[in-house]
């Protein structure tokens, strides 16, 4: 069976005055029916780029290659009205930040309802009912008051619910969820992300999960995608990639996540050095500057992808003349 969602191969350049900027290279990803996909990485490793050319909301600027399929249908080739009628009803996304995605001068019920209207034809006050049944849905108490209620009336946490009943309330097979817990303390992203995980079972929903927190990815995600410096370096199933990290930026990432055997006496580990820039990579691995086990031949190209165990790939030379 063919997955929800298949990138091959995706390429996004943006045009600057310095020169071609790029934000994302030769990325592949797959997404099943009902599966999480946890997409990881530090800022600017070309997550969130990823995920708007999915939903092709990129600016004129980018230039995308590769391909997109979504339901067998090639997103780069269709044309705008086919992309809005896939926008929010085939694929919904949660932006990171609800307060500036969500409209201030409008209700969050309208807010709702016009999701509803752009896809289905109906009455407004049908879709009213539509939206205060979606807030009811991500469990927020007095849904039909707080349906009249603007954004800055509602809590973080409420509004990121809000966010969420918007993204499902047309009953979408692939939800794209853009470092939604983010701006939460822990106690209201534990309360969020066991409600995406619930509406994932309830709706048999599809989901690319994108953070930089392993450790809230760890609690959601079926599979792994680790991104660095806008590639792919590991990509397996969520046991594999935490209870056996090859790649040595994921290894990183995960010694610097603290647990409760964490020795507080000592400070956390860190990855040393920072991300190259974008517009001066080295000629091979992105890693390599910060990389403690780089050995000559991850200066000389950018490495493959290397299956290290069924379904477990990383992108590491050192790894490659290992298996090779």
């Amino acid at each position: 069976m063919a997955p929800l969602l298949d990138v091959r191969n995706l390429n996004i350049e943006f045009s600057t005055a310095q020169g071609k900027f790029p934000a994302v290279r030769d990325v592949s990803l797959q997404v099943d029916a009902a599966e999480v996909l946890g997409l990881v990485g530090e800022s600017g490793s070309g997550k969130s780029v990823s995920a708007l050319a999915i939903l092709r909301l990129l600016p004129v600027q980018a230039h995308v290659s590769g391909s997109i399929h979504f339901q067998d249908r090639d997103l780069l080739r269709l044309s705008e009205p086919e992309m809005r009628s896939i926008r929010g009803r085939g694929v919904s996304i949660i932006f990171q930040e609800p307060m500036t995605a969500l409209n201030p001068v409008m209700r969050v019920g309208d807010q709702i309802a016009e999701a509803v209207l752009a896809h289905a034809d109906i009455t407004k006050a049908e879709a009213w009912n539509r939206a205060i049944e979606a807030l009811r849905t991500v469990a927020i108490s007095d849904a039909d008051g707080r349906a009249r209620d603007y954004p800055h009336q509602l809590s973080g946490g409420q509004r990121q619910r809000v966010m969420i009943a918007m993204a499902i309330v047309n009953r979408p097979a692939l939800l794209i969820a853009d470092e939604p817990t983010t701006a939460l303390d822990v106690t209201i992203q534990a309360q969020v992300l066991e409600l995406l995980a619930d509406l994932r079972r309830r709706f048999s929903l599809a989901m690319l999960f994108i953070s930089h927190d392993l450790a809230v990815v760890s609690k959601i995600a079926h599979r792994i995608l680790v991104m660095y410096a806008g590639s792919v370096v590991e990509m397996g199933s969520a046991a594999q990639v935490f209870s056996a990290p090859i790649h040595p930026y994921t290894r990183g990432l995960l010694n610097s996540v603290p647990s409760l055997r964490t020795d507080r006496s000592k400070p956390l580990a860190t990855v040393e050095g920072t991300v190259p820039a974008m517009l001066h990579l080295p000629p091979g691995c992105s890693f390599e500057p910060r990389c403690p086990a780089r050995i000559a031949a991850c200066r000389a190209a950018l490495p493959p992808l290397v299956e290290v165990s069924s379904g477990h790939f990383a992108r590491c030379p050192v790894i490659a003349g290992e298996v090779g």
